[in-house]
């Protein structure tokens, strides 16, 4: 529609294709350098993943004709992310790195670790997803808390199907936020009283 392209500092829409995904598990374990680490935390082979979404439960109270609603427990559902698993880097094998470093071991009678939250945690490492703009600037970014691996799903293998292989990957979080808006050229954490801070 002519709106957005009225005046000349007009944004463009956000875009479903633009966006990044960087978990710091999925980082070179042999980078050099801490920038090369934070560079290596791109996962450019992801091919779509669902934002953040969170449901709020209800209690209800009815008095005589009437029904009234109350706001309860605000609970945020488990997204997935989908993976092309190239050779290299070889996505299976970080995913599966991942799962033994948060606990998981081959049953033995001599082996009694088991996965634990923190471990499970450490081990994915930070998690976010960004929206850019044309310029490559970040003009949304979601942070997962505490997020770790729920379910690892492969794709099939068939004779007849020659799509790329991919891995469906489903993450639980404690909580998300949300930082949108540029601020001098910064994202600022939004607040719906504030027009600025955080969104949790």
């Amino acid at each position: 529609m002519s709106f957005w392209t009225d005046g000349g500092n007009a944004e463009d829409p956000k875009r479903n294709f633009r966006f990044k995904v960087s978990i710091g598990g999925f980082a070179d374990a042999n980078a050099k350098k801490a920038s090369e680490e934070a560079d290596d935390q791109l996962v450019w082979y992801a091919k779509k993943v669902q934002k953040p979404n969170f449901t709020t439960a209800e209690s209800k109270h009815v008095f005589m004709g009437h029904t009234f609603y109350w706001p309860g427990k605000t609970e945020w559902q488990e997204i997935t992310l989908t993976l092309v698993d190239p050779v290299t880097p070889n996505a299976s094998g970080i995913l599966y790195n991942i799962v033994q470093n948060s606990g998981f071991v081959i049953p033995a009678k001599d082996r009694l670790i088991t996965q634990g939250k923190q471990k499970s945690v450490l081990s994915l490492g930070a998690f976010s997803i960004e929206q850019i703009n044309s310029d490559g600037v970040t003009i949304e970014k979601w942070e997962l808390k505490n997020p770790f691996i729920k379910k690892i799903s492969f794709s099939d293998l068939d004779y007849e199907n020659d799509d790329l292989t991919t891995i469906d990957i489903g993450i639980r979080y404690d909580w998300a936020t949300c930082a949108t808006g540029l601020v001098d050229g910064a994202l600022p954490y939004f607040n719906a009283n504030k027009g600025q801070g955080q969104f949790s």
